[in-house]
């Protein structure tokens, strides 16, 4: 591929880009704290009793 067959995005789609993804880093951390709160509440508090 040449350099005159690419395309150059606009500033409006970097700017598409970049909310588009900080949205889906924001979707997979909310996700792993789901996981994780909800592993806690269904273990139980007597997960932090037990001896290692």
């Amino acid at each position: 591929m040449s350099e005159e067959d690419r395309v150059t995005p606009t500033e409006k789609q970097l700017r598409a880009r970049r909310r588009r993804s900080i949205a889906i880093a924001l979707a997979l951390v909310a996700f792993v704290l789901l996981v994780y709160f909800g592993s806690l509440a269904k273990l139980g508090p007597a997960l932090f009793d037990r001896p290692l």
